[in-house]
């Protein structure tokens, strides 16, 4: 069993910052892609930073040079720092892990970005 636990969404301003965190527990094993999606409403789902294991993080055009997505191997913990944060990145974020034989997502985080 493989467990997905979000933290680190909330309410700020434009312009501001959030981290979020998710961290993978149970019995994962060779994770090969990290990555974090959002879903506003009446929106579809769309990826928004993606880790493989070996190579360069890649971005949505939307996110480039605001969000950083990063990994703590040791812990199973992917993260995703957003900076300059606009109205339209409010959204639900997920996380999603992929490992050998398995492809499991987080339970969602509410991000708000008000004034």
């Amino acid at each position: 069993q493989v467990r997905l636990v979000e933290s680190g969404g909330g309410l700020v301003q434009p312009g501001g910052s959030l981290k979020l965190s998710c961290a993978a527990s149970g019995s994962i094993i060779n994770i090969y892609r990290m990555g974090w999606y959002r879903q506003a409403p009446g929106k579809q789902r769309e990826l928004v930073a993606e880790l493989r294991s070996g190579g360069s993080p890649t971005y949505a055009d939307s996110v480039k040079a605001r969000f950083t997505i990063s990994r703590d191997n040791g812990k199973n913990t992917v993260y995703l720092q957003m900076s300059s944060l606009k109205p339209e990145d409010t959204a639900v974020y997920y996380c999603n892990i992929r490992s050998w034989g398995r492809d499991d997502w987080g339970q969602g985080t509410q991000v708000t970005v008000s004034s």
